[in-house]
């Protein structure tokens, strides 16, 4: 894996004030950190940290970072912890680095990709269901790989591929429940029923509850306008 270069600055601005003010002016606000270490905060252009992040390795990038002002060390070397963006605008308001050593091992999020045609689909008129789409890995930082391709071709309908089946990229160990299942080709009738099949404790029909809903309200009505000639007449009495 390739690394990508990004440079930062210092950041002494802090708070949320300051923080939106930096963003106003096109950078944005991060930190790094390292175990044993002093949190070190940054300030980032925009434009680059969203270019560093447009590779095949996604967030997974691993980063040579140059921090401008930094006395410690020329360069570090970091993965992305966490990105935070405007929920509204998309935009990138805060990024959280990790610094990383390149010979010791790190767990990240891999996506898992279908390779092939399932006979099950192809020959059996039946649907593949991608139900697991990313996986857990640990590796070291240079054999992170982009993707997992998952051979489906032999599955065939009620056929199931699990965790365990994949074979894992050299050096690259997925974790997780062995027996989770990635893949499965189901009829598509099968299917179909269960998009239909209501969650528990939901009703098939909302046109049912309104009309339950209704008669209970006509009910409650008629008890409040029969209840003052129940007490004339047991005033008469």
């Amino acid at each position: 894996m390739d690394f990508v270069e990004l440079k930062a600055s210092l950041r002494e601005e802090k708070g949320k004030e300051l923080n939106k003010k930096l963003r106003n002016t096109g950078l944005v606000p991060g930190v790094v950190y390292r175990k044993g270490e002093e949190t070190l905060s940054l300030k980032i252009d925009s434009k680059s940290l969203s270019k560093t992040l447009q590779t095949e390795a996604g967030e997974n990038v691993i980063i040579k970072l140059f921090v401008e002002g930094d006395k410690k060390k020329k360069e570090r070397i970091v993965v992305i912890k966490e990105l935070q963006k405007d929920p509204i605008k998309n935009k990138l308001v805060h990024v959280d680095l990790n610094e990383i050593s390149l010979t010791e091992t790190l767990k990240v999020k891999v996506p898992i990709i279908a390779k092939g045609e399932a006979i099950g689909v192809k020959q059996e008129g039946g649907l593949l269901q991608h139900i697991m789409w990313e996986a857990d890995v640990e590796c070291l930082p240079t054999n992170i790989p982009d993707k997992i391709e998952v051979d489906v071709t032999n599955l065939k309908i009620g056929s199931t591929l699990s965790i365990k089946d994949i074979l894992s990229p050299e050096g690259v160990k997925i974790l997780g429940d062995p027996e989770s299942i990635v893949f499965s080709v189901e009829h598509v009738k099968t299917v179909e029923e269960a998009v239909a099949a209501p969650v528990e404790g939901e009703s098939l029909e909302p046109e049912l509850i309104r009309e339950k809903k209704e008669k209970e309200e006509a009910e409650e009505e008629e008890e409040k306008a029969e209840a003052p000639k129940a007490e004339k007449k047991e005033e008469k009495k």
